[in-house]
């Protein structure tokens, strides 16, 4: 089964305009950011592919946990992207995912292993990662807690 993805997008002007895109319930204006020349007005390509990266790690390692039935009381990420600029070649190098998973209070280091391994797992399960894989590095740094009572 396919599943089919429509982004309807926008653009004013030259390079350094602005625009709108559109996609389900996406809906943004777009420009070049600040740091690299433009108005940094809404969101850019390098934080979208950034998000999307995030968001798919994230979702997948939530299932995963679920999944193992791990006690988990919650989970934050953390992620960030490096973009190379070279004699005005734009390189999007590596992202890099820090989640942060808390297990419940009296999860056993059997627990906190299990989180580990499926922290690293989540990454080459992920269709984003797969998607970008050669192009980009895509690391992890998991971090697992026990909550206290």
């Amino acid at each position: 089964m396919k599943h089919p993805f429509v982004l309807e997008a926008v653009w004013n002007g030259g390079r350094n305009s602005t625009g709108t895109i559109e996609a389900g319930q996406l809906q943004t204006k777009i420009s070049i950011p600040k740091e690299m020349g433009g108005p940094g007005i809404g969101t850019n390509p390098d934080e979208m592919l950034l998000g999307a990266a995030a968001t798919c790690y994230l979702i997948t390692l939530a299932a995963m946990m679920e999944r193992s039935e791990l006690p988990v009381e919650q989970l934050t990420l953390t992620s960030e992207a490096t973009v190379d600029v070279t004699n005005n070649i734009f390189t999007y190098e590596a992202i890099t995912h820090r989640p942060v998973v808390t297990l419940k209070h009296g999860s056993t280091d059997s627990n906190v292993e299990k989180a580990l391994l499926l922290s690293h797992k989540a990454e080459s399960s992920c269709m984003i990662s797969r998607a970008v894989a050669g192009n980009v590095q895509i690391k992890t740094e998991p971090s697992v807690l026990v909550a206290s009572m």
